[in-house]
């Protein structure tokens, strides 16, 4: 009894075998699931290391904030194993606004400075945190959620994704920098007309 079920259990590890890594063809269109692999001829050790998130972003914007992607684009090492990771710039003041990622769950890490973060839930229950150096913080995949820099010193984060390429969508651009008619959005949002357009 015990030998077929041995057997049995051998056979489909056996069966489940995958590669170790894909690393992300970036010369071949992308998918919904990724890049296609790269030759493996082609892999070097390269394609693993990623040296970007050392470096400060430009802060000098309307939000005073850089965010340094470490996706598939740039890190061909992560495609097809769910994950990215980013660097987070904020300067004294800055803000990363309301905004969702609808394919990732998010991990924040402070390196540097004091962040105020926080998040909404379905359920429109709101949980903020003032971080501070080596606290980390959660934000549920699809939920809003936002960044700022209460700290007198310019902050920094890293950021981890569950997925190679999170997507973003930023609350404010795709509720009121789109072309829908400014009767839809009152129609459809609690703000009048007149607050909607000055939006």
């Amino acid at each position: 009894m015990f030998l077929p079920i041995l057997c049995s259990f051998s056979l489909i590890l056996s069966s489940s075998h995958a590669a170790d890594f894909c690393v992300g063809d970036l010369a071949a269109p992308q998918g919904p699931a990724g890049f296609s692999c790269k030759k493996a001829e082609k892999v070097t050790v390269e394609d693993f290391v990623f040296s970007g998130l050392g470096k400060a972003g430009n802060t000098s914007n309307i939000i005073k904030a850089a965010v340094t992607p470490a996706f598939a684009h740039q890190f061909p090492g992560l495609n097809g194993l769910g994950l990215s990771l980013a660097r987070l710039d904020l300067d004294t003041g800055g803000v990363i606004p309301m905004h969702t990622h609808p394919a990732a769950s998010e991990v924040l890490l402070v390196t540097q400075g004091k962040i105020c973060a926080g998040f909404i839930s379905s359920a429109n229950a709101v949980y903020v945190k003032t971080l501070v150096k080596g606290d980390s913080m959660i934000f549920p995949r699809g939920l809003l959620h936002f960044q700022s820099n209460t700290g007198g010193i310019p902050a920094i984060a890293i950021v981890s994704f569950s997925d190679p390429q999170p997507g973003l969508q930023i609350h404010d651009h795709a509720l009121f920098g789109n072309n829908l008619p400014c009767e839809l959005v009152t129609g459809t949002t609690f703000p009048d007309e007149a607050q909607v357009k000055k939006l």
